[in-house]
């Protein structure tokens, strides 16, 4: 059930990324938390979310704009390194709190609030019209690359913001779309430096062919997503798939996830 679970996801989060406003990392994370403890679930997206990022290069990267690489993935790449090393530090921490919920005991862990936090809050940032629109100057890319570096880091979700600062950057749409893939596989291998050391440490990866299956699955969405749908925003799957994070963000924050 669990591979029919991760190849559903994987495929459909990978081609709804073409149209939904949602990064792959985003949409999967959460499926993964359901089978793995969520700092696993974190490195597992992490590495489908490279590989996946990878193939998009090979087929974009020429486009991709140097200069504006190195002024926001140079920062990004320092932060996630020690936006993961929180992640590691959080995944350590014991529960806040302990409390008896229809005969279940459930625990509140740091780590798991925290992740499921910034869920919520980017699940929200995405079907708003505001932050839809917002654009910051180029002057501030550094510093864009430092948050939005930390938060990849910590948590995979950096899509979001790293597109508020290069929409004003003076990219054409070919130039966006590979500036922030390469941008994105930067991040991602930062953030596996620290991820797959921690996970070695503590056995490994423990299911290559789930994680074999989610990669396939992935690629397989980008191609049908990019083959098939139009590369437009439709509001109403916006909020189905932002209410189903949501949910799932309230499971982690109250400890039922």
């Amino acid at each position: 059930m669990s591979y029919l679970l991760i190849s559903l996801a994987a495929t459909t989060a990978s081609a709804l990324t073409f149209f939904s406003g949602f990064g792959l990392g985003t949409l999967l994370l959460p499926v993964f938390a359901l089978f793995v403890p969520i700092d696993q679930a974190v490195a597992y997206t992490a590495i489908v979310h490279c590989i996946n990022g990878v193939f998009k290069l090979l087929l974009v990267g020429r486009h991709a704009d140097r200069k504006t690489v190195l002024r926001f993935g140079l920062p990004a790449i320092l932060a996630a390194v020690l936006g993961a090393g929180v992640l590691q530090g959080l995944s350590h921490l014991p529960p806040i709190v302990r409390y008896e919920f229809i005969g279940r005991t459930l625990e509140i862990m740091p780590i798991k609030l925290v992740i499921g936090t910034l869920l919520f809050v980017f699940a929200m940032l995405d079907v708003t019209p505001w932050f839809q629109r917002l654009q910051l100057p180029p002057a501030l890319m550094p510093v864009g690359g430092l948050v939005s570096g930390f938060l990849g880091g910590l948590s995979g979700m950096q899509g979001a913001l790293r597109s508020v600062f290069l929409l004003r950057a003076g990219l054409s749409k070919e130039s966006f779309i590979a500036t922030g893939v390469a941008i994105s596989c930067l991040v991602d291998l930062s953030r596996l430096s620290v991820y797959v050391p921690a996970l070695l440490r503590e056995g490994g990866i423990t299911d290559i062919p789930l994680l074999a299956v989610a990669v396939v699955a992935a690629c397989g969405g980008a191609l049908i997503g990019a083959s098939v749908l139009q590369k437009a925003t439709f509001a109403a799957v916006q909020r189905i798939v932002a209410a189903m994070l949501v949910a799932v963000a309230i499971g982690l924050v109250a400890g039922a996830l």
